[in-house]
């Protein structure tokens, strides 16, 4: 196959690099996460907040679009997240409940 062009091995480079970041975001948002549902369980809230959910929806699919990104894809992107936090929340409140 020969020798990579070099414009693909700095793109990957870049993306490679954009991925580690993006990793190192989520971990951050799963900390901080992770300390809401914390203080929800302390608190007697639900583990879900619907509302909340589908304001952070409506706010992910307006950068989306302003960022020339696909806002179905952003939905689905939050929508996993999201469904993810809830079930940690879920986890910590069963703990909480002990």
């Amino acid at each position: 196959m020969g020798e990579l062009p070099t414009e693909l091995v700095a793109a990957r480079a870049s993306i490679d690099n954009l991925d580690a970041a993006l990793v190192h975001l989520l971990a951050e948002r799963f900390r901080i996460t992770r300390a809401v549902g914390e203080l929800k369980a302390s608190k007697g809230l639900p583990p879900a907040d619907p509302g909340r959910e589908e304001q952070q929806i409506r706010r992910l699919r307006e950068l989306a679009v302003e960022s020339g990104l696909d806002p179905e894809f952003a939905e689905k992107f939050l929508t996993f997240i999201v469904n993810e936090v809830v079930r940690h929340h879920e986890r910590i409140a069963e703990e909480a409940r002990g």
